[in-house]
């Protein structure tokens, strides 16, 4: 985002920050992530809208790459409801990124990211369920954004820099 001029917002930093923060929310949030579900596309999409109102005023920022999101047709449906309504639309999805990787690279990367993240979901168990949960309610969220020809796919289990390179091409061509 640094390198390309969009602001970065991740959907599951915001939710473990609101989760941190003691707010009425962290008691669903927690539980959620804990047990590798999505949480309820209302919060999820409030914190993203929220996040975005604020780069734009502090910064005018009106490109965002938003990671981990959408996951299930919900945080679509919600999404489509709150921030492209109509006349009103706050923000419309140019593409999906996609980075495609085998679910054996991405778990070895989540057990290695386990050693210092701390977080609760970086788990042998909670990654499995993320891996079903993903399979059932994100593939299909893909699948659809791949009919309208909004997905832009990589190819991410090579060295870092290569997956990079490709990803700075499609987001430089957008």
């Amino acid at each position: 985002s640094e390198r390309l001029g969009w602001a970065h917002l991740s959907a599951g930093d915001l939710l473990r920050a609101e989760r941190n923060s003691g707010s009425a929310l962290a008691g669903t949030i927690n539980a959620n992530i804990a047990a590798g579900k999505i949480v309820p596309a209302e919060i999820t999409v409030g914190l993203l809208e929220k996040a975005m109102e604020k780069l734009r005023a502090e910064g005018g920022c009106t490109r965002f790459l938003i990671d981990g999101f959408p996951r299930s047709e919900g945080n679509v449906t919600v999404w489509k409801e709150i921030m492209e309504d109509g006349d009103n639309t706050r923000a419309d999805v140019r593409f999906v990124l996609f980075l495609d990787c085998p679910e054996d690279t991405m778990t070895s990367r989540l057990l290695e990211r386990a050693k210092t993240s701390g977080r609760v979901d970086d788990t042998i168990d909670v990654i499995r369920k993320r891996f079903v949960t993903f399979r059932g309610e994100s593939m299909p969220i893909v699948d659809a954004y791949e009919k309208e020809g909004k997905v832009r796919k990589v190819i991410a289990d090579r060295h870092v820099e290569e997956v990079y390179k490709e990803v700075a091409k499609l987001v430089a061509d957008s």
